[in-house]
């Protein structure tokens, strides 16, 4: 199994803030959805709780919270309290390529622990004001392709590019 991470980074690593998304840019939102559809969603609490409750339960997505938390619950979701535990689940019921969407701790530990073969980073090209950070990380270590270029349009208010790394052999 492919163990995924997607994430929308601003030029300064800025992800978020006050638990939330800064910028609106509805082509990269198509794409994320497209990419994780019938697939694991592998996301931490506070993350999952930041999702509009409307859209909670990712649709048509298995969505595992990772939390500390003993007693937390997430109607239509299944709860881990680990990361580790998490991608365990999606390998044993024969899941083929399991996404991490954030936020920041997740990515971090993912990072940190090597659990990633590839990222699909969207990178909006201009900087933000946040409390949420994507980790630095070495891009010797990975090979990068751009999937889409999208200059800022009336419904895409910033430039952003979509690169997916894969780590190397």
């Amino acid at each position: 199994m492919i163990v995924s991470l997607i994430v929308a980074v601003a030029n300064n690593n800025v992800i978020g803030k006050d638990n939330g998304l800064i910028w609106h840019l509805p082509k990269d939102m198509a794409f994320f959805k497209a990419t994780t559809l019938n697939h694991y969603i592998i996301t931490g609490r506070k993350n999952y709780e930041s999702i509009p409750e409307k859209y909670r339960p990712l649709k048509d997505r298995t969505n595992i919270v990772v939390t500390r938390k003993k007693d937390y619950k997430a109607i239509g979701c299944e709860i881990k309290n680990s990361i580790v535990a998490a991608i365990d689940l999606a390998r044993k019921n024969g899941e083929t390529e399991c996404f991490i969407i954030g936020g920041g701790q997740i990515y971090q530990a993912v990072l940190e622990n090597n659990l990633v073969d590839q990222m699909y980073i969207t990178h909006v090209l201009e900087e933000f004001e946040g409390d949420t950070f994507f980790p630095d990380f070495d891009t010797t270590k990975w090979d990068e392709e751009t999937l889409l270029t999208h200059l800022k349009d009336e419904k895409n208010k910033f430039n952003f590019v979509i690169k997916k790394y894969k780590k190397n052999k």
